[in-house]
């Protein structure tokens, strides 16, 4: 991804995880509560298979949709 869709998908992951702040669901791994932002973090290289650095300019919309989709679906 160029440095510009990058820092784009960067603040997008931190206005995400501004949103899901409490409103994960409780872990038995996490006592202290879970981190929204890494959550984000994880679940988009868990879905893409890389970081969101290097996903394909192409596939922009496509991870945006994904984030989008994370915060209506907190989990």
């Amino acid at each position: 991804m160029n440095e510009e869709n990058s820092k784009k998908i960067w603040v997008y992951m931190q206005g995400a995880g501004d949103k899901l702040l409490g409103k994960l669901p409780p872990s038995r791994y996490h006592p202290k509560g879970r981190n929204p932002y890494a959550h984000i973090a994880i679940c988009v290289k868990k879905k893409f298979g890389q970081s969101y650095k290097e996903i394909p300019d192409n596939r922009i919309d496509e991870v945006i949709r994904y984030i989008d989709y994370l915060v209506e679906n907190p989990s």
